[in-house]
C-alpha cells in the first residue's frame, strides 16, 4: 500500500512540473509575441534621398520620416533616430523612395567629394576618344551612345568594324560628372583640343567586352537619334565596305 502511495504522490508531482512548465513556456512564448509585434521607430524615405543631404535636412525637408513598424520587421542597422549626432551625416548614396533608412548609409563623406554616382549593378569604365570619336564636344555626361570597335581578325587579314554596344550611358566626360556636386563650378571642362575620356556605366558581362575591346582594338562612338537601334550583328571590312 506504501508503494502505491508513493507512486501516486510521484506522478502526483511529475504532473504538476509538468503543468508549471508548460505554464512558463506559454508566458515565455507570449512575452516573445509581445515583444515581436511591439511597435518600433524607423525612418523611411518619403522621396528620394539625393547623395549628400544631411539626415537633418532630410527630416526637415520631408525626404525621410519616422515611421513605427512591428519589432519583427525592423531591419538590420536600421536608423532610429536623428539626434544632434546623427543629424549632421550626409548620405553617401541616393536613397531611393519607400526604402527603410539604414545608418550606415550616413556618414562624413562631404558633399562633393564623390565625382560620380554609378548606377546600382553597374560597372563605371572610362575610355579614351578623340574629338571625332565622341562626336566632337557634343557627348555630355547624360548622353546615350553607340560604341563601335574596328579591329583586326584572328581569321582575316583586314581589319573589321562592328557596333560593339548600344544605348550606352555617358555618367562623366573628363571630370564633368552627371551626378550633380556642391563644388560644380571648379569642375574643369572636358579638353575639346586632344580628345577626353569618356566613363560610360555598363552592366557587368557588356564591361568585360568594353575592356577586351579596348585592349585590341580602336573605339568610336556615335550619337543616335530618337528610336535608332544599332545593328549589333552587321561587320563591315574592306570586303563589305562597298557592298549594299
Amino acid at each position: 500500500m506504501g508503494r502505491r502511495v508513493m507512486a501516486a504522490l510521484a506522478a502526483t508531482v511529475v504532473g504538476l512540473i509538468g503543468v508549471i512548465a508548460v505554464l512558463f513556456y506559454a508566458k515565455g512564448a507570449d512575452t516573445r509575441a509581445v515583444a515581436d509585434q511591439r511597435p518600433q521607430t524607423v525612418f523611411v524615405a518619403q522621396q528620394m534621398v539625393p547623395a549628400g543631404t544631411t539626415a537633418a535636412q532630410a527630416v526637415s525637408s520631408g525626404l525621410m520620416a519616422p515611421t513605427q513598424i512591428a519589432a519583427k520587421g525592423v531591419p538590420v542597422g536600421a536608423l532610429s533616430k536623428v539626434d544632434d549626432a546623427t543629424g549632421k551625416l550626409v548620405a553617401l548614396t541616393d536613397i531611393a523612395a519607400g526604402d527603410f533608412v539604414i545608418a550606415s548609409r550616413f556618414g562624413t563623406t562631404p558633399l562633393g567629394q564623390k565625382a560620380i554616382q554609378v548606377p546600382d549593378g553597374q560597372v563605371a569604365l572610362s575610355v579614351s576618344l578623340s574629338d571625332p570619336g565622341r562626336v566632337g564636344t557634343f557627348v555630355t555626361p547624360g548622353s546615350r551612345i553607340v560604341i563601335y570597335d574596328t579591329y583586326l581578325p584572328s581569321t582575316a587579314g583586314t581589319k573589321e568594324t562592328r557596333a560593339l554596344l548600344a544605348d550606352v550611358l555617358v555618367i562623366a566626360v573628363g571630370s564633368t560628372s552627371l551626378t550633380p556636386v556642391a563644388n560644380a563650378g571648379a569642375q574643369a571642362p572636358a579638353s575639346s583640343s586632344s580628345g577626353a575620356l569618356v566613363t560610360v556605366a555598363l552592366l557587368p558581362n557588356d564591361a568585360v567586352k568594353l575592356v577586351h575591346a579596348i585592349q585590341t582594338g580602336t573605339l568610336y562612338a556615335g550619337l543616335g537619334g530618337i528610336d535608332t537601334k544599332a545593328n549589333l550583328g552587321q561587320i563591315v571590312s574592306d570586303a563589305t565596305l562597298f557592298t549594299k
